[in-house]
């Protein structure tokens, strides 16, 4: 039987006050309608339709040919916004509908949920609190079967009383979920919601099921910053006791924050104040130090990573970087490597055993092995419209304070002097000196002190 589902995405979210779209907002540096998706797509669901409105530019390029889309111009609730996929009608199957803030919602819990639907015609996901307060009720008649789904600002006194929840995920046999959706009204506030289908399909006697969870706290609405900021939270809890439980140490994890696609080998540490996020992996033997940031990268075995920012780039085995170090845009550095504090590189290759320990920039540069770049040596890459490639060779020495002016090739072997401004290319072997002759004025410095009246 073929698995469907209808991702709600179209509300502004006025609670979040912002001009974006609330599933855009990230919990883990990670949009919330992404970890749906991603989930969805990890138990095999055969098509994915995200409902758009508010925003929809911001979604649609977020999340590309992954999904399929559909468009609720004007918000006139939620089974309005179903009606919008006119591509499933008629199409047999069962359908999860599920909103796209739903981004706690683990994928066993989806899968389990499409598990138990089986052949009933709608499975509603409930729980049952001691205080369910704002959250929508589960009726029931005097057998126990599940009469209606009351709104809480609609329940009569008697119905307020009930401590079972409708936690707002559904699943349904798509052929009816799209035949009935007709005969839904507007409600008092205007809007046609899909509860109003649980009504529907027990007046025509199909079979309604409820799947009761023991945690709820996943299925959990994110409707403003302080509900963000929770969701947050309970990720990064879950998320870090995962990764302890494999042989990962977090040194303080109420002050790591880990996304849900990286991959970590046991025996690396995590120190407090770091952030790891996008598809990274890391090696064993590897220390993370305080305050770094890793995001999209791999990082290789037993490397160590000194409070440094490193985005799109990866890093061998044995190698050292930082602190205050910046590798971004595709960087690759190789094994036994020496990234030191305050170097920036971007779009650069550094092979094995070189060193660059402090205060460089090398963007768009191709470093051989066994290099020395000195203190304060750049590539001087753009030129206003163009950027160019430097290419250093093997066991060649680059003074400090050096510019090498690219486009322009550093032989093997060879040796920039420190302040030199490189134009041309240095062949294999050659020592390159570009620095004008120090000349010296006679008695000149104390006279232009006096001058300045600074002596």
């Amino acid at each position: 039987m073929n698995r469907y589902a209808i991702i709600l995405a179209a509300g502004e979210g006025t609670r979040m006050r912002s001009k974006k779209n609330k599933v855009m907002h990230t919990i883990l540096n990670k949009p919330m309608i992404g970890h749906v998706v991603k989930n969805l797509e990890e138990i095999n669901v055969d098509q994915i339709f995200v409902v758009t409105g508010y925003e929809k530019e911001s979604i649609e390029s977020y999340l590309g040919d992954r999904v399929l889309y559909a468009t609720q111009d004007e918000q006139n609730g939620t089974a309005h916004a179903v009606s919008k996929v006119a591509q499933l009608e008629g199409k047999k199957g069962s359908t999860l509908l599920v909103y796209g803030d739903s981004a706690l919602i683990q994928k066993e819990t989806l899968q389990a949920i499409f598990d138990a639907h089986g052949d009933h015609d709608l499975t509603i996901v409930s729980a049952t609190l001691k205080d369910p307060g704002r959250y929508s009720r589960v009726i029931r008649d005097n057998q126990g079967k599940v009469k209606r789904v009351v709104e809480a600002r609609n329940a009569t006194e008697l119905e307020a009383t009930s401590n079972e929840i409708n936690l707002g995920i559904y699943c349904f046999n798509n052929e009816l979920l799209f035949k009935y959706l007709k005969e839904i009204h507007e409600d008092t506030q205007d809007e046609i919601n899909i509860i109003e289908l649980v009504s529907v399909l027990r007046e025509n006697d199909h079979d309604i099921q409820t799947l009761k969870v023991d945690n709820s706290r996943q299925f959990m609405g994110i409707n403003d910053r302080l509900e963000l900021a929770d969701a947050n939270l309970w990720m990064r809890d879950k998320i870090n006791r995962e990764h302890m439980a494999n042989g990962v140490s977090i040194l303080d994890p109420m002050n790591t924050f880990i996304g849900p696609d990286v991959k970590i080998e046991a025996d690396v540490i995590i120190e407090p104040g770091t952030h790891i996020y996008g598809k990274t992996e890391i090696k064993s033997g590897t220390t993370i130090g305080a305050n770094s940031w890793v995001d999209d990268s791999k990082i290789g075995e037993n490397v160590t990573i000194l409070s440094s920012r490193i985005t799109d780039s990866s890093i061998g085995n044995h190698s050292t970087v930082g602190p205050y170090a910046h590798l971004r845009m595709h960087t690759e550095i190789k094994n036994h490597v020496r990234v030191g504090n305050f170097v920036e590189m971007k779009h650069t290759i550094v092979d094995d055993h070189t060193n660059s320990a402090h205060l460089t920039y090398l963007g768009d540069t191709e470093v051989g092995k066994y290099v020395n770049i000195g203190c304060g040596v750049v590539t001087i890459n753009y030129d206003g419209k163009n950027k160019s490639k430097t290419i250093i060779k093997d066991h060649t020495f680059i003074g400090s304070q050096s510019g090498l002016i690219a486009p322009v090739v550093v032989g093997e072997n060879a040796v920039v002097a420190a302040g030199s401004i490189i134009t041309d290319d240095v062949d294999d072997g050659d020592f390159a000196i570009a620095r004008a002759r120090q000349s010296a004025k006679k008695g000149y410095g104390k006279e232009y002190l006096k001058k300045k009246g600074k002596i």
